[in-house]
């Protein structure tokens, strides 16, 4: 069997172990006058036996995924040829490799008898393993479920043992939230470590060129490649201080009007309508800022002489992929965070402040002004940073409409790239982690996770200090 197949067996043995304990729980229920006489539910009962199914046949069935094929592997090592067992370590791995597509049945090459052999040795072992595993798992479940069937009694605490599995299942999670992220921060710091161990750290953090592609010339930037991060984070915070011009106030804006000003129709059909646009997936905007945008931008204001700017420095001079396209683009994107989730904050606010406010005299725009923002500001800020970290993280959208090129400017209207950009763009291909070039991206995720935590704790410094005026 196919451990699909054998997850759905084990599917149905816990169903089906949730019906007896539930079932013999209601039957004893019947007996002694009602499931008053019973310490928990009938749903407890069931749930325990089903438990005591579920978790021992799943556990074994994700050892038996994780460790059958090394096992088998290792089998099969020990009964290759001398001949085959002197051979280098490439050409070993390049035998197995061919044994396992035709096991597989993925090859249908013409080998030797002698691999021929050790593939119908592998498929026979395989066929033995699923078979040895499918009865296991059987006899588990049937054993299992007579277990859980018969400890179903009167005064037995099966809620209190529910709630113990599940608050155990939770402290795993967030256990294993808490070391995926220690995880990501060490890894992404250890090889940022390497990096500016052959690259200056104040080269990197000061530097104004960026040309990670190792030089071949010793005439060209930097012989060994420059790697100034400034035009990176110069084009990040460009395009994103564009996109959260537009999002922030629009956003925030739409949240006020739905949720103070707009009738129950009126929302009921703007939220969904906007609420649209967080879904679009972003290489279509990717599309419409390269195909739609960029070009419009470039149309109307290529060789436009402005009276004060014309004067200094000409005519207008638009890039056919400008960092206005795609920061305006990117505020169109983010709109639905900034005005879902601030309209759920304003929402929250309780409706005991407005009908004081009210009741005092003001009038309904005073009332927003001066009561419900600053009761709904944490909530506001947190909604900015979202559409923040969501415009710092974007890649798409910059890819296509503003393309690779890293230039020290603040003017929108020319090319740029971002950090999220670069390193997507280091780590494309085949490329040894022992190389600069590679490295770079991690230092350049390090420095951005920085500066995102920095924002974080200067925004919570400021919820904290307004909470503590306003409560």
């Amino acid at each position: 069997m196919s451990f699909s197949t054998l997850f759905v067996i084990i599917l149905v043995g816990i169903a089906v172990a949730y019906v007896l304990g539930r079932s013999r729980s209601l039957t004893i229920a019947g007996r002694l006058g009602g499931i008053k006489s019973l310490h928990s539910l009938p749903f407890y009962y069931g749930t325990q036996a089903a438990l005591w199914c579920a978790i021992p046949c799943l556990i074994l069935l994700a050892l038996w995924a994780a460790f059958d094929d090394s096992i088998i592997r290792q089998i099969i090592l020990q009964h290759l040829s001398p001949e085959q067992q002197n051979l280098s370590a490439q050409e070993l791995s390049l035998l197995l490799n061919t044994v396992e597509s035709i096991a597989s049945g993925v090859s249908s090459i013409q080998a030797s008898p002698e691999v021929m052999a050790i593939a119908d040795r592998v498929i026979s072992l395989r066929q033995l393993s699923q078979t040895i595993l499918a009865v296991t798992i059987i006899c588990a479940l049937v054993l299992l479920a007579a277990w859980g069937w018969v400890k179903v009694k009167p005064e037995y605490r099966a809620r209190n043992g529910v709630e113990r599995v599940f608050m155990l299942f939770l402290l795993t999670c967030s256990t294993l939230a808490i070391f995926t992220t220690v995880g990501i921060v060490f890894s992404v710091l250890f090889e940022s470590i390497r990096f500016f161990g052959m690259i200056p750290i104040t080269e990197f953090l000061f530097g104004t060129h960026w040309s990670p592609q190792l030089a071949i010339r010793s005439d060209q930037v930097g012989s060994s490649g420059a790697f100034g991060a400034i035009p990176l984070f110069t084009g990040t915070m460009l395009i994103s201080l564009i996109a959260m011009i537009i999002a922030v106030p629009t956003g925030l804006m739409t949240a006020i009007y739905l949720s103070e000003y707009a009738n129950n129709k009126v929302r009921a059909i703007v939220k969904p309508l906007l609420e649209i646009l967080a879904g679009i997936p972003t290489v279509v905007y990717g599309f419409f800022a390269a195909l739609t945008v960029a070009p419009m931008i470039k149309n109307a204001l290529h060789g436009l002489e402005l009276p004060l700017i014309s004067f200094a420095i000409g005519p207008l001079e638009v890039s056919g992929e400008s960092a206005l396209a795609a920061g305006l683009v990117m505020g169109v994107m983010i709109i639905p965070f900034v005005s879902s989730l601030s309209d759920d904050v304003i929402n929250a606010v309780p409706q005991s402040l407005r009908d004081g406010s009210y009741g005092l005299g003001s009038t309904q725009s005073e009332t927003v002004k001066k009561v419900i923002l600053p009761a709904a500001l944490p909530g506001i800020v947190g909604a900015i940073l979202l559409a923040v970290s969501r415009a710092i993280g974007e890649t798409m959208i910059v890819v296509m409409a503003v393309g690779t090129a890293a230039r020290l400017t603040m003017n929108p209207l020319e090319s740029v790239t971002t950090v999220t950009v670069q390193m997507t763009t280091l780590l494309i291909g085949d490329h040894e982690f022992d190389s600069a070039k590679t490295l770079a991206a991690f230092a350049l995720g390090l420095v951005l996770f920085v500066i995102t935590l920095g924002l974080n704790f200067f925004a919570l410094r400021i919820v904290k200090k307004y909470r503590e005026q306003y409560d």
